[in-house]
């Protein structure tokens, strides 16, 4: 297997962006006065608004703050976002003409395309950047420095990457990871 095939399998499962508005809200009256959203401040302090297409869930606190959590990339964030502006507007809020978005995460998933041998890998890996417990959780964790990432790997190959701020930081773990099984020989 190379690495080009690996970064190939690559596919963004969520991304978490955050922005604000800069105002306080009333999400009591929000929600009363915009359909489709769910409210319920003694489960969360958060009004969830979600979009279909793209399919995301947009989280807006009363500092005005807003999470988008659930699209699949990060031009479906920006239109999520879109979305949710325009909703602002249609209710009278001011939005600013341009709001800084921020990706917090993204997790995204890829295929070694082969089996691991965890044991193995948890004792040539090194353990200060290895947290394997087969017991608690059936997963290898290994902590990137560069990227700064957190790399979830299967017996099966797959992969989860977690902590990317861009999709270059997910190409580029699997890349590490890639390099570091197989300079270990532990690949097939």
């Amino acid at each position: 297997m190379s690495q080009a095939d690996a970064a190939e399998s690559i596919q963004i499962q969520n991304v978490v962006a955050s922005t604000q508005i800069g105002i306080e809200l009333d999400l009591e009256q929000l929600s009363l006065d915009w359909e489709g959203t769910d409210y319920d401040p003694d489960n969360f302090p958060g009004l969830v608004y979600r979009t279909t297409d793209p399919k995301s869930a947009c989280l807006v606190f009363r500092s005005g703050k807003i999470v988008c959590t659930g699209a699949d990339s990060v031009a479906g964030v920006n239109t999520a976002l879109d979305i949710l502006f325009d909703e602002f507007e249609e209710l009278g809020l001011p939005v600013p003409d341009d709001p800084e978005i921020t990706v917090q995460n993204i997790v995204s998933s890829a295929d070694l395309r082969h089996t691991l041998n965890l044991n193995a890998l948890a004792v040539g890996l090194g353990l200060e950047d290895v947290e394997y417990e087969p017991e608690q959780f059936p997963g290898l964790v290994y902590r990137l420095d560069e990227p700064n990432v957190v790399v979830l790997m299967f017996g099966s190959g797959k992969v989860v990457i977690t902590g990317a701020k861009e999709v270059s930081d997910a190409e580029r773990a699997i890349e590490v990871v890639g390099e570091r099984v197989s300079d270990l020989g532990l690949l097939g």
